[in-house]
């Protein structure tokens, strides 16, 4: 039974009918807003370690990149649940627009600098304010067929995939000129992420429907998140979830500082490396993922996912015994095609899982547990980073394993609602 569902009808009635109803070009729209919210944050990556090295020695650079990503990722864990339950009262284009105002703050502010303090200042704003891929995710379940998400959160991870091909391209180049040009061109994008929700995304959430009342425990970073837990159908997925972006985080926390320290890479180089990501992005989540998923259980390919994520954890980590940018190259693409078959099936497992009236709430709530894992895979990377640069990558191959396992001892796939 649904536990969430049943034991809060009042605050969260069904409303199954608008959950499956789909608004004209809806899809496109988020599409576009995804794209420009991906390509916004990467155009970053690339100039992270050389902003952090003019405040500090390069020996603790890695450390302090870590650090920022954990603050962020707390700051994250702390105000995505409840900005997702926001999302469920006051509906989804507010909160979005509120959340992506704050990474453009945010993004300025990096920009400006001037002290270590300053930049820690930056994330810490515009973690306050992350909530824009979580109600993102709302808003397809709002309004896309039950059926029918898997297949549009892979075409989302594909537009991901472009905005993550160009937007570290594109960081690369400009922080070539001037490191600190990617983060105002960052913002910038942004705003016009803002305008495009503005135009071209109506509010998902129906007039008509009855809303959560707004109480304390919206306050409580935890309470969604063990209410999302009171699913049974939710705990494998969420499980694999966090175990598979906690390895993730490992990877992306560092991978700059790994390429600058492997390959002697600068920004524009680290941009291309991460263009090679974006391309199996695309084809991993917008063609291949999004082929299989209407033919094999989504479980079973998140479970092969995580098998190749592990694989490609294992070869990046080798690139210290063959350290040629080629080959770390194909390294990440295998890693990033195990990450182009999960993700998708994961996401539609939770969205089907979660009552239609509470999509918000479940995906604050994986969004929370996804901050969790990006605050404390940072530090335990930061830490294996000083003990050898391949470590972190050989402990995520073994985590991600660890999903795998977990997700074949968690039962079926959510039934479609």
């Amino acid at each position: 039974m649904n536990t969430l569902h049943t034991a809060d009808a009042d605050q969260y009635p069904a409303d199954h009918a608008h959950a499956g109803k789909s608004f004209k070009g809806a899809t496109l729209a988020v599409a576009m807003s995804v794209f420009l919210n991906v390509a916004g944050f990467t155009l970053i990556i690339p100039v992270v370690p050389f902003l952090i090295g003019r405040y500090v020695p390069s020996s603790r650079i890695g450390l302090l990149v870590g650090l920022i990503v954990s603050i962020y990722a707390a700051c994250s864990f702390f105000a995505a649940p409840v900005l997702g339950a926001l999302s469920d009262r006051f509906g989804r284009r507010p909160i979005l627009v509120l959340s992506l105002l704050g990474s453009a703050v945010g993004y300025v502010i990096f920009g400006i600098g001037g002290a270590l303090w300053v930049l820690f200042a930056g994330r810490i704003i515009d973690g306050l304010t992350a909530g824009n891929i979580s109600t993102m995710f709302a808003y397809v379940a709002d309004t896309t067929a039950p059926a029918e998400r898997g297949r549009v959160y892979g075409l989302l991870g594909a537009v991901g995939g472009l905005g993550f091909m160009l937007g570290p391209v594109a960081g690369g180049l400009l922080g070539a000129i001037q490191p600190t040009m990617p983060l105002f061109a960052a913002a910038l994008l942004t705003i016009v992420n803002i305008a495009w929700v503005c135009l071209a995304m109506p509010e998902s959430v129906a007039p008509g429907r009855a809303r959560p009342a707004l109480t304390w425990r919206h306050l409580d970073p935890l309470a969604p998140l063990s209410r999302a837990l009171g699913i049974a159908t939710l705990r494998s997925a969420f499980a694999a979830a966090f175990l598979f972006f906690f390895a993730g985080a490992m990877l992306q926390s560092n991978l700059a500082v790994y390429l600058k320290d492997v390959l002697d890479l600068g920004p524009g180089g680290i941009g291309w490396i991460l263009f090679g990501v974006g391309v199996m992005d695309i084809v991993s989540q917008g063609v291949l993922a999004r082929t299989l998923l209407p033919y094999v259980d989504a479980r079973v390919l998140a479970r092969s996912g995580l098998v190749v994520n592990a694989v490609g954890f294992a070869l990046i980590a080798a690139t210290t015994l063959v350290p040629h940018a080629g080959f770390l190259l194909g390294a990440i693409m295998v890693f990033a095609l195990g990450d182009g078959l999960f993700q998708p099936s994961v996401s539609g497992m939770i969205a089907n899982a979660a009552p239609a009236d509470a999509q918000g709430l479940v995906q604050g709530a994986n969004q929370a547990q996804q901050a969790l894992a990006r605050m404390l895979g940072p530090l335990l990377g930061a830490l294996l980073y000083s003990f050898g640069a391949g470590a972190p990558y050989w402990a995520g191959a073994g985590v991600a394993l660890a999903a795998a396992v977990v997700l074949g001892v968690g039962g079926r796939e959510p039934e479609r609602t």
